[in-house]
């Protein structure tokens, strides 16, 4: 009988840590961010990496009602688990021009890091300035059917 509890205990001990990880939305605002006369960078499917690893940043940039870049890159958790650093390109044709470019290096503490080494969030490159994660709102998570 005691046997029995013990494997009951060690199996479900085991099965809760194994509790799975699912993608979801995750912003990031430049300059305060879509809306607020800055720019929103808006991964999807997003999982934040564990320290030292790195996961895949895809989705879109919105910097205004009808500019939209589609947006791709790479997002690195510290090895302390308080930065994160998130390389992107972007493309828009239609707003960029055919065949250009627009990078961005953004470092930010994740929304539960207390105590942010970085002081603030920084984006240097195309949209440079201030950045912070922010909630996936609504309006942010619309994409519409046109937009250049």
């Amino acid at each position: 009988m005691n046997f029995n509890r013990l494997m009951v205990t060690a199996v479900t001990t085991v099965l809760a840590g194994i509790a799975p990880v699912y993608a979801s939305p995750y912003c990031i605002a430049v300059n305060g961010g879509f809306g607020n006369g800055g720019t929103s960078f808006v991964a999807r499917n997003f999982t934040l990496p564990d320290a030292n690893k790195c996961t895949p940043w895809t989705g879109y940039t919105k910097t205004s009602a009808t500019v939209i870049f589609t947006t791709n890159g790479t997002a690195c958790l510290s090895d302390d688990w308080t930065v994160l650093t998130v390389s992107v390109s972007s493309a828009d044709p239609d707003y960029l021009g055919p065949g250009n470019i627009a990078s961005d290096y953004i470092r930010v503490c994740p929304a539960d890091v207390s105590s942010c080494p970085l002081g603030s969030g920084t984006d240097v490159g195309y949209d440079t300035g201030s950045a912070a994660v922010q909630d996936c709102t609504d309006s942010l998570l619309d994409l519409p059917t046109y937009h250049d």
